[in-house]
């Protein structure tokens, strides 16, 4: 009989002494119906139960088989673009000899295309925000994948719930590459245009020999930016010239991306429906002087032009915001006059409202800056410009500042303060909260707390 002190076979005890006679004792098919062996049933019939198993189970590998091979046939002979939905070789090539100023390529909506040639399969981009709005984006090709990473933290913290278009502008025409790739990362359509050469040149007016003295000194004085003329065209270009654009017509709203930016903040409103509905019109993040060697005359020529039309001045401008702290309390009519402190809205952000520099008060505004030539002859940024202007030609209550929006432009990073905006990982900021540029003592928010008091979000 089995001893379990003595018998260490690895097969449970049955009935018989040995265990391993069972066995044998199956295979002469002498183990009755029911008792505790291998099994039930004399071999013979044990065996057609097994071969009908093993059939079916062939059955069933033929099946899984024939569906694998189905399944390959299928993804090599219609091969997809799994991020974007589309099929690969169906790439839109825009026309060669394609008119400065429109659009290179309209990209995207299946439901309603505007293109010529073939329409590229995507999966719906159907606009849920409200507003007449885009994304607007100045960007060389070369730069696409520091386009596509400010794409994508705007994508991921904002537009995937709210499908707004983006404009992408150049001087030269977009490569297929930069079309196709950008038109994967967006939620909305994509829209390219190419700038007219009259917008990207220096005008007959400028006298050239003085404009390369100029940057030669700049360059030699270690300007940043002193000695590019390229820098030039950029600043002149968003002052005077990108909402001029076709492709911009139709909208009222715009936010300004740049390529290369950190995007650190949730956010769960439409920021271009708070602005329509609060009466905003120019909305920032971070607020710096600016070099005064590269805008020497640029506030005697906002003098001079708004002593020739008081009339835009807004009865509840921000010029405070503007002054040197000697020169506050003054007005611009203030014999000496006020100095500017350079102060200004870092423009590589903004959400605006078209229609503020549509406005008659600004393009004379930018026509008096563009004859007096100092966007060559020194280097007037676009940032000042518009800052001057949304100051003075805005009432204070008109400009926000986006106090929930964490935010980064190379050198620096602002990030909200209150400690609500950081729960559950609405703002993920890369650095402390006490490094935020806002309490950087080189910033001008203080000044602009000053003015128009603190806000913390929409």
């Amino acid at each position: 009989m089995y001893n379990p002190a003595t018998d260490r076979s690895p097969i449970s005890p049955s009935f018989t002494a040995n265990p391993f006679d069972k066995y044998k004792s199956a295979r002469e098919g002498t183990l009755p119906d029911g008792i505790n062996g291998i099994g039930t049933g004399s071999w013979p019939d044990r065996f057609s139960a097994r071969k009908k198993v093993g059939e079916r189970r062939r059955v069933v590998r033929v099946i899984v088989i024939a569906f694998l091979v189905g399944f390959l046939i299928w993804f090599f002979v219609t091969p997809l673009n799994w991020t974007s939905g589309r099929n690969s070789g169906e790439l839109y090539t825009p026309p060669a000899d394609q008119p400065e100023g429109k659009a290179q390529h309209d990209s995207i909506d299946r439901f309603n295309p505007q293109v010529d040639g073939p329409i590229i399969p995507h999966e719906s981009r159907e606009q849920f925000g409200k507003e007449k709005a885009s994304f607007v984006m100045l960007i060389r090709n070369q730069e696409l994948q520091d386009a596509l990473k400010s794409m994508k933290q705007i994508e991921d913290r904002f537009n995937h719930r709210y499908h707004y278009p983006w404009t992408f502008l150049n001087d030269v025409p977009f490569t297929e590459e930069f079309i196709r790739e950008t038109t994967k990362r967006a939620s909305g359509k994509t829209e390219y245009g190419l700038i007219p050469k009259e917008h990207w040149s220096v005008p007959d007016n400028i006298d050239q020999d003085k404009m390369r003295a100029a940057m030669k000194k700049m360059e030699q004085d270690r300007v940043i930016y002193g000695g590019s003329l390229s820098y030039r065209h950029m600043c002149r270009f968003n002052s005077g010239f990108f909402w001029r654009q076709e492709l911009l017509d139709k909208y009222e709203w715009y936010w300004r991306v740049e390529p290369g930016i950190g995007f650190y903040c949730d956010v769960d409103y439409d920021p271009f429906e708070f602005m329509r509905l609060s009466g905003k019109k120019y909305g920032f993040t971070i607020t710096l002087p600016e070099y005064k060697s590269t805008i020497a005359t640029l506030w005697p020529q906002t003098l001079e032009f708004m002593k020739k039309n008081p009339q835009y001045l807004n009865s509840n401008s921000s010029l405070q915001y503007l002054l040197e702290d000697k020169d506050q309390g003054k007005e611009l009519s203030s014999d000496p006059p006020p100095e500017y402190n350079g102060c200004h809205f870092w423009s590589n952000f903004e959400i605006a409202s078209l229609d503020l520099w549509r406005s008659e008060a600004y393009r004379n505004y930018f026509d008096h800056l563009d004859n007096a030539g100092g966007f060559f002859y020194e280097r007037w940024g676009d940032a000042p410009v518009h800052s001057i202007a949304a100051a003075l030609f805005l009432g204070t209550q008109e400009v926000h500042h986006f106090a929930d929006m964490g935010y980064m432009h190379v050198p620096w990073s602002r990030c909200p303060q209150p400690d609500e905006f950081h729960k559950y990982s609405k703002c993920v900021c890369p650095f402390e909260k006490k490094d935020s540029f806002d309490l950087n003592g080189w910033s001008c928010q203080p000044r602009w707390w000053k003015i128009a008091g603190k806000e913390y979000g929409a």
